[in-house]
C-alpha cells in the first residue's frame, strides 16, 4: 500500500509522524510526504488510494496560516466519496472545528486536551480493527473529541484521570472510507507495539481489507 501523508504543523513536527510510520515499511507500506500545504493539490492527492492526515490546520511547522479552505474541504469530500480513503491521525483532527465539510467527513474533531498525562488506549475486544492489539498506557495528550457522528463505528477508547473518550472510529462516505485514531503526540505512543498494530489494521481497512 502506498499512501500520501500530510504532516507538520505548529505543535506537531513531521519527524514524530515519520518515525511513527517508519516501522510499517517493513510490512509493505510506503509513504510520500507533504509538509507544506502549499504543495498539496487535488490532482496530486488523486494519485493515491489513501491519504493520511496528521496535520493540524497550519500551512507548515513554521507557517501558522490556515490551509483548509472551503475548496480544499470539498476536494477531500469528493476524493473519499469517489472511493478513496482518509486516515486521520492525532493532530489531523485539530484546528478543524470551523471547517464544516471536513468535520462532517471525519465524523468529529479535536476540542481540547489537558496537560499530558498517562492515557490508557483500549482497543475494543473482538473488533476487526482491534485484532492483535492489547490495551496499553502511555504519557500522551488526551484528546477530548467532539464526536459528531454517533453512527460511526468506535473500535477504540482512550481513558485518563480526565475521563473516557472515543479514540478510534470508522465511517463510510459515499464509496469511500474514513478512519480516525486520536493518540500520538509523542513518538513513544506511535512505537508501542499495540499502536503499531492498530495503525497497520487501520491502513489495511482503508485499503479495503
Amino acid at each position: 500500500m502506498h499512501a500520501l501523508v500530510l504532516s507538520g504543523d505548529h505543535w506537531h513536527p513531521t519527524k514524530v509522524v515519520r518515525d511513527g510510520l517508519e516501522p510499517l515499511t517493513a510490512k509493505g507500506f510506503s509513504f510520500d510526504w507533504i509538509e507544506d500545504a502549499r504543495d498539496w493539490t487535488p490532482e496530486r492527492m488523486a494519485e493515491y488510494s489513501t491519504v493520511i492526515l496528521s496535520k493540524a490546520n497550519n500551512t507548515s511547522e513554521s507557517i501558522d496560516d490556515e490551509w483548509m479552505t472551503p475548496g480544499v474541504e470539498t476536494a477531500f469530500l469528493e476524493y473519499v466519496s469517489r472511493g478513496k480513503s482518509l486516515l486521520v491521525l492525532h493532530s489531523g483532527s485539530a484546528g478543524y472545528k470551523e471547517t464544516p465539510t471536513l468535520r462532517a467527513l471525519m465524523g468529529g474533531v479535536f476540542e481540547s486536551h489537558p496537560k499530558q498525562c498517562p492515557v490508557t488506549v483500549e482497543p475494543r475486544a473482538g473488533h476487526p480493527l482491534a485484532a492483535g492489539a492489547e490495551p496499553f498506557t502511555a504519557v500522551d495528550e488526551h484528546y477530548m473529541m467532539a464526536f459528531d457522528n454517533k453512527a460511526a463505528d468506535v473500535f477504540m477508547t482512550t481513558r485518563s484521570e480526565h475521563g473516557e473518550q472515543p479514540g478510534g472510529w470508522t465511517r463510510m462516505e459515499g464509496k469511500g472510507r474514513v478512519c480516525m485514531l486520536t493518540p500520538g503526540h509523542n513518538v513513544e505512543v506511535w512505537l508501542e507495539s499495540s499502536y503499531q498494530t492498530l495503525l497497520e489494521n487501520a491502513l489495511g481497512w482503508c485499503a479495503g481489507s
